[in-house]
Order: structure tokens, then sequence, then C-alpha cells
């Protein structure tokens, strides 16, 4: 561009940097929203709060951590300005999904399949995991019922595997040997009441994961790895740009 212009690299930094970014004003009215976090970093990250029928990213922070808070914070900031929250999807967050009242709150079945392979691994040769994993990964093709049938099926195949204990010969102590595989019970069993909601409420016509805004902030990643070496303020500038919230 310097050379193009004919004019020093510093001026076209300048140009640039007295660009003012402008937010359009966001029409309330019903939505669903996604919400979801990114990072660049360790302290570096944008909390987004996107409308799944239109499209329109509502509104953004800047963060260096995700908090419960700061989500509960954005959907009270989009009701002040008049928008109706009918539902809303997020990860599984502990505590998050509670979080909201009366709005039915849908978990994202992708982060809790991926809960799932963070307990179980692919290496795992112990039949029980292996079913386990298998059912999870049909999460997405069937209902709150037969889901919650087939995982009590499997609890009750394999329980007294899971209650097995080791003992420790030192200390006399003993625990359960499969504690990862019980925690992955666990957390189906504790998260089944929000991983349904889309199936509860159909009539909303909400998704059952946030994988809309997690493609968004793919590409929004890809179009920043062009420019490696941004200061902060000029990448603030560039997601505001893109984001528009």
């Amino acid at each position: 561009m310097s050379k193009k212009y004919n004019c020093s690299i510093r001026t076209i930094q300048r140009k640039i940097d007295s660009y003012q970014v402008i937010i359009p004003g966001k029409e309330s009215r019903v939505v669903v929203v996604l919400m979801d976090t990114t990072y660049w970093g360790k302290n570096f990250g944008v909390m987004l709060f996107k409308d799944f029928y239109t499209k329109e990213n509502l509104l953004k922070y800047y963060v260096k951590s995700e908090t419960n808070s700061l989500y509960i914070q954005g959907v009270n900031e989009l009701q002040s300005k008049g928008f109706r929250v009918a539902a809303i999807i997020c990860d599984g967050r502990r505590g998050l999904l509670q979080s909201f009242g009366k709005i039915p709150v849908q978990m994202c079945q992708f982060h809790q399949v991926a809960i799932i392979r963070r307990y179980i691994t692919k290496k795992t040769k112990l039949p029980a995991a292996i079913e386990l994993k298998e059912f999870v990964a049909m999460m997405k093709m069937t209902d709150k019922e037969s889901f919650e049938g087939g995982l009590k099926l499997w609890h009750t195949k394999w329980e007294s595997f899971l209650n097995e204990r080791t003992s420790n010969p030192e200390t006399g102590k003993s625990h359960y040997t499969h504690k990862r595989l019980r925690s992955a019970y666990r957390s189906l069993k504790t998260n089944t009441e929000w991983l349904f909601t889309w199936y509860n409420n159909m009539e909303l016509k909400m998704p059952n994961t946030t994988s809309a805004i997690e493609g968004h902030f793919a590409d929004l990643k890809n179009k920043l790895r062009n420019h490696n070496g941004l200061t902060l303020k000029r990448k603030m500038k560039f997601i505001d740009e893109f984001l528009k919230a």
C-alpha cells in the first residue's frame, strides 16, 4: 500500500488507526441466544452473544477469563435493551446452566461429547468405556426419552464394574478403580436435563449445539492469522469490524 499510494508505511498506519468502527444499532426482538468465548493466548478473549434466528452478533465483551457472571451480565444487558430471550445455547460450565431462571437453556451437545472424550481416552480398551462412547456418539440422533433409557440400561449393565474398588496396601484405604468412567457417567446423568431442551421446546426451533458461533470464531481467527504481529489495539479494532457487535 505504501508503494501503491506513494506514501510512508507510517502514514498508512495512521490512516488505518484513525478509522472508526461503526457498530450498527440492533433491533430489539425475540432472540435465541448462542453464547461462547474464544481466546488468543491466556489473557485475551472475546465473549460473544449471537442470535440464532438472524445470525446477527448482538453483544460482545473483551475478557481475560470466562465467567458465569459475565454471561449472566450479557443476557441481562440484552434484556435491558428490549430483547426477549426465548432460549439460550451455551457450553456446560459448572453452575451456568441453572443461572437464567425460566429461560430454557440448551447445553451444547458437542461440548458434552468433548467432556466424555476427556474422561475416556481414544485408546481405552475397557468394553464399558467403548460402549459408553458409542452410545454418546448417537446423542444428536435421538430424543430425551430414548437417551435416558439407553443410559439407564448401560448403567444397569455395568453397575458392578463401576463400583469396583482398588485397595492401597500401604494405607489400607480404597478408591474406585474406574474413577474416570464414573465421572463420565455422572456428567451425562447430571447434564441430561439440559441436553434435550431443544426437544422439549420444539416450537422455538432452537439448535442443540453452539456450532454456528464456533464456526464464526474459526473464520475470525483464520483471517487474523493473515495479520500476525498486530498490536492489541489494532487486533481489537479488527475484531470490532469483523463482529460488528
